[in-house]
């Protein structure tokens, strides 16, 4: 029994951190998307039959969507755990492994995925923030001219506070974010009292009859309508931080009614007064309630940015251990918390995109247009992933799987065509970043592997060279070797340029293999394999996980339960850094070479990423022509 008491407390702890972290973004869209359907660049006229359809529209979508595909399926094809686009890519590549078409075609619409999810990144910030300031013009009008500088001030400070952690201020998340849908559902209740019948809109017809009668202009509101599910990604890519159970009961107990309510006390204002389109959000609330309602929609939006922040955060760092982008330097900003980390090359990125846009388009009206299709680009291509898990991981069988997620598809595809007619008022700043996102990866997976093989064709295989110093071993002088080498089977090139320029070998030398697999963690059990080859070699094989922290000298230092002591003080790095030179008519265009060679030579070296000591580290120079 008390046991029982103990999970049941727990689970609601991590239901709470669960709404700061994860329903900070969905949590936000009730500030802008009604207002979008009937007051945004393309409104359709305030009538009620209009307003039935929007909100049966509203509901069905977190249904389907959020409820039916993320909550009850797609959160429950897990990579031990994890959650997210990249852990979807992994479970497919593994079952596509030895089909090399099919691993193109997992690894393009993965990164494709993964794109949209940056552009999105992008746009949340901005678009929450400058929504949630737009309220200072409700309460007055004078002010209006102070909306977009304070919206610049407020992204600057959450994106300078970054390096800081959110540790701390992680804490107050939830509990805000609590106070946030109470007020959300309070509000939709205080509507709801003079105009209940709203709640006829719940029945699917009405939105069925407005999608039938009113084509052209339903596609429209369906491209707002999306504005509603915007943040469900979220729910599966932060499972892996609070598990499944406790993020289903907070959506199913708390979220999903907040929203409802609210969405639906905003269309019985709407209703009864159709002047409240211009903000019904802000409208919604008592004259004296509007001043506190800003400043709590402005921290529950900075909260959803904060989430969206940590999540791009997490994406690069698993795009790096899966070999999608190049390595960067990673701070962890938490003794504990081993996924709170701070890259500081996304961050300032970030904000530089975030601020050019609140400037560039200078309303929420205006960035509705640019949100809905990197949101919507990423569902359809989750789901295209999800299907063939649940077809071959689950062993469902295609006709099952098929058949499920076309459901989900047509819904989404939908979405997708509605905000495509978006492009030209701003939904190409999404497609435009997630495309450059897209060819920076997919850049850095092809040249990594053009690289590998101009380096396969100068290897000497590791059996034949070892037979070779058995028979005449050069001079040797004190101390501990360690060369990082890719590929297990060879030498080293480290080791080959310095025998031929040293001509002298160490007492011992250790060659390290570095591998990491598609799986979140490997336990500290089988982080390393200790293979002696000869009197003076031995061979270490290091293994991670995409989430695992790399830390070669703490790895080096559990192979003494194997046998092997390295003393830290003893031993020097021994890394081969590459010049890369450009070659006409190679397996790439020029263009991707002259791009991968940037990304190369800008990419963070492997003594911070493997946390070597500088001062233990010797660098050996050699050129590739690729």
């Amino acid at each position: 029994m008390h046991s029982e008491q103990d999970d049941g407390k727990r689970l609601a702890a991590l239901a709470l951190a669960a709404l700061g972290v994860v329903y900070g973004d969905i949590g936000t869209s009730p500030l802008y998307a009604v207002k979008e359907v009937f007051a945004g660049n393309h409104p359709i006229p305030v009538t009620e039959a209009n307003i039935f359809g929007s909100l049966s529209l509203f509901f069905w979508a977190l249904i389907i969507i959020v409820s039916v595909k993320y909550v009850a399926f797609v959160m429950r094809a897990d990579n031990r755990g994890e959650g997210g686009i990249m852990a979807l890519i992994a479970l497919a590549l593994r079952e596509a492994q030895g089909k090399p078409l099919q691993m193109k075609l997992v690894a393009g619409i993965g990164v494709l995925g993964a794109a949209m999810f940056y552009g999105d990144g992008m746009v949340t910030p901005a678009m929450s923030v400058l929504s949630a300031v737009e309220g200072i013009e409700v309460v007055t009008p004078a002010l209006a001219k102070f909306v977009i500088p304070v919206t610049l001030v407020v992204l600057f400070l959450l994106f300078y506070l970054q390096s800081r952690g959110t540790a701390v201020v992680g804490a107050f998340f939830g509990p805000v974010m609590l106070i946030w849908f109470s007020v959300l559902a309070l509000l939709g209740l205080y509507n709801l009292v003079g105009h209940p019948h709203v709640l006829h809109a719940l029945n699917p017809l009405y939105g069925l009859t407005f999608l039938l009668d009113n084509k052209a202009m339903a596609l429209v509101a369906m491209g707002n309508v999306v504005l509603a599910v915007t943040g469900a990604e979220a729910l599966y890519a932060d499972m892996g931080h609070f598990g499944r159970k406790p993020i289903q009961r907070a959506w199913f107990a708390f979220v999903l009614p907040a929203l409802v309510l609210n969405y639906f006390g905003q269309g019985a204002l709407v209703l009864e007064n159709p002047e409240g389109v211009s903000n019904p959000f802000y409208l919604s609330a008592p004259d004296w309630g509007r001043v506190p309602l800003v400043a709590l929609a402005t921290l529950a939006t900075v909260i959803a940015s904060q989430a969206v922040i940590s999540g791009a955060f997490s994406v690069t760092r698993q795009a790096i251990q899966l070999n999608f982008a190049p390595r960067m330097e990673v701070q962890h900003t938490s003794d504990k918390e081993v996924g709170q980390i701070y890259l500081p090359a996304v961050n300032w990125g970030l904000m530089a995109a975030v601020m050019l846009l609140v400037v560039g388009f200078r309303s929420s009206n205006n960035l509705a247009g640019a949100y809905g299709i990197a949101v919507t680009g990423d569902m359809v291509v989750t789901s295209l992933l999800a299907c063939m898990v649940v077809a071959k991981v689950w062993k469902w069988g295609w006709t099952l799987a098929i058949l499920l997620f076309s459901c989900f598809l047509a819904v989404e595809l939908v979405f997708l065509f509605a905000n495509i007619l978006k492009i030209p008022d701003g939904g190409w700043f999404p497609l435009v970043a997630g495309m450059a996102v897209f060819v920076l990866m997919t850049t850095w997976r092809r040249g990594r592997e053009v690289l590998a093989a101009r380096l396969a064709g100068e290897q000497l295989e590791l059996k034949p060279f070892l037979e070779a110093l058995s028979y005449g071993m050069p001079q040797t002088v004190p101390g501990t070797a360690i060369y990082l080498n890719a590929d297990p089977e060879s030498v080293p090139h480290a080791l080959l340029h310095s025998l031929k320029h040293y001509k002298v070998l160490h007492d011992k030398q250790i060659l390290v293999s570095v591998r990491f697999f598609d799986v979140p963690y490997v336990p500290a059990l089988d982080r390393v394999e200790v293979h002696c080859l000869s009197e003076n070699f031995a061979q270490v094989i290091v293994q991670y996980g995409f989430k695992d922290e790399p830390d070669l000298p703490a790895a080096l230092r559990m192979c003494k339960e194997y046998g092997l002591e390295i003393d830290d003080d003893e031993a020097s790095y021994f890394l081969g850094r590459e010049t890369l030179i450009p070659r006409v008519k190679s397996e790439m265009a020029f263009w991707r070479e002259k791009l991968f060679i940037a990304m190369f030579r800008n990419a963070s070296s492997a003594t911070s990423f493997f946390k070597i000591p500088s001062n233990r580290v010797v660098e050996l120079g050699t050129q590739v022509v690729l």
